[in-house]
């Protein structure tokens, strides 16, 4: 990946201060797979490689009311175009890796991936919360917002994806919410093709740690 800019050095100094779920490894692990999509699916590596690294760039830290990280996607990509602008790179590439970036949440009504780069980092960026890292990942990140692994979900969550309102969200409510959908919203045939054993793995895990948590295994 010497001949991609930015670098693998540069980009690792962007996230310094990240949290766990949101670290260098994560970027690095999003970049490897987005490559491999990108090139199976025929896409342009360099604004594939660029928004990789550079999709959680500014403001992904959680907070204890979710507050901070909700318009992370449109920080980094602003942060996107001050980086790639200043490599010299061309107004046009930039706005492709900025779409690229500002498309990549599970959770916006927003702008939705429209490129084949944009997919590309999309499935890579929500692979990384399907099997054995996901469960991890899924875990230290609502460590980080004060939530429990599991909590017992109430019929209106089960229904409705909506907390009552004195109903702690613990991990396994974000599994419910957002997890066990992601196989089902990839857009790449690659993608979708990897996801089929993590989703797999992700599920029998969750279930074993409800079974467990309930007192039933």
């Amino acid at each position: 990946m010497a001949d991609f800019y930015p670098s693998i050095k540069e980009a690792r100094a962007w996230y310094a201060s990240a949290d766990l779920a949101h670290d260098f490894e994560h970027v690095l692990r999003v970049l490897k797979i987005a490559m491999k999509i990108a090139q199976a699916e025929g896409a342009d590596q360099d604004i594939v490689h660029a928004a990789a690294l550079l999709h959680d760039s500014r403001g992904a830290m959680p907070s204890v009311d979710g507050g901070d990280r909700m318009g992370h996607h449109l920080a980094s990509a602003e942060f996107a175009g001050e980086v790639l602008s200043q490599a010299g790179w061309e107004q046009a590439a930039i706005e492709k890796v900025q779409h690229c970036i500002r498309a990549h949440r599970f959770r916006h009504d927003g702008e939705q991936p429209e490129t084949i780069e944009a997919k590309c980092v999309f499935d890579a960026d929500k692979l990384d919360v399907l099997g054995a890292i996901g469960a991890a990942r899924t875990i230290i990140f609502g460590s980080h917002k004060g939530q429990s692994f599991y909590s017992e979900p109430s019929a209106k969550f089960l229904e409705t994806g909506k907390t009552e309102e004195d109903e702690a969200y613990s991990a396994y409510h974000e599994y419910l919410y957002k997890l066990s959908k992601i196989k089902d919203r990839l857009y790449t045939e690659t993608g979708k093709a990897l996801a089929v054993e993590r989703d797999a793995f992700l599920h029998q895990y969750f279930e074993r740690l409800r079974a467990e948590s309930r007192g039933e295994a």
